[in-house]
């Protein structure tokens, strides 16, 4: 477990200006180093927003976008065309702007999909996939995503692991079907702990002043099955990026002064 390192930044549009920054040098730095970058996708507010930001940065092009990677955390079990979807908002945000290559870009199956009603069903493919991408050197049953980006939800949810549901408790798969999530839609397809837990950096987005309870919750010590995004951590690096709303809870020693 890598300790949280937080970093505090004065708006919402400056996080996501900086944490796209942030995410360009890491892809390229991966890119150089192992010929190609694995990035994991959220969603939301501040996910969507961080997109929007890389699509707006000159330093974009520096990426290969050929050579990129990317999954995603977790997806809504609707049509693919829904545009609650993730996907679609990535689309909208970035992808549709950039040269990625189709077959990088790994989609979370939806409803109308060849697996239907069946989330379960769906969520093992996506498992699946997750281990046919999954090289000898990564040690395990999904690849060593160079990043892999998480919303924190009011709830302190993750992904669609959400506090005391059962996704929240799995210990063995990587992927599971939720089922009843309190929000809606019920039914999403979720990366696990076990899964995100993989990652060489994982971070966590939060702006707002309706964030600042869960990101004080799960930075104090929380249980992970009462607060998901405590038990979120990388394997080298675990990184809080928030905006001053969200870290209003926060005692100052957390962070450096400077930060904010």
């Amino acid at each position: 477990m890598t300790t949280p390192q937080v970093v505090v930044h004065r708006d919402k549009e400056l996080m996501a200006q900086a944490a796209a920054a942030r995410l360009i040098t890491k892809i390229v730095d991966a890119q150089a180093a192992r010929g190609s970058a694995s990035v994991v996708l959220t969603g939301g507010r501040n996910g969507n927003g961080l997109l929007a930001a890389l699509a707006a940065a000159p330093a974009r092009d520096a990426v290969d976008w050929a050579r990129l990677d990317l999954w995603w955390g977790d997806e809504r079990y609707v049509p693919a065309d829904d545009p609650e979807r993730n996907h679609v908002q990535a689309r909208e945000a970035l992808l549709d702007a950039v040269p990625v290559d189709p077959a990088r870009v790994h989609v979370m199956p939806a409803s109308d999909g060849p697996y239907g009603a069946d989330v379960d069903a769906a969520a093992d493919a996506y498992a699946e996939e997750l281990r046919r991408a999954a090289g000898p050197e990564d040690h395990g049953p999904v690849p060593r995503f160079d990043v892999l980006m998480l919303g924190v939800g009011p709830d302190t949810h993750v992904a669609s692991l959400f506090p005391e549901h059962p996704a929240a408790r799995e210990t063995e798969r990587t992927v599971v079907g939720v089922h009843g999530a309190p929000k809606p839609p019920p039914t999403r397809v979720s990366l696990t702990l076990p899964a995100i837990r993989a990652a060489r950096e994982v971070w966590l987005l939060a702006a707002g002043e309706d964030k600042a309870g869960a990101v004080a919750i799960a930075l104090g010590g929380a249980g992970e099955v009462q607060a998901p995004a405590a038990a979120a951590y990388g394997r080298s690096r675990t990184l809080w990026l928030l905006d001053r709303a969200a870290a209003a809870k926060l005692p100052s020693s957390l962070y450096p002064p400077a930060s904010a």
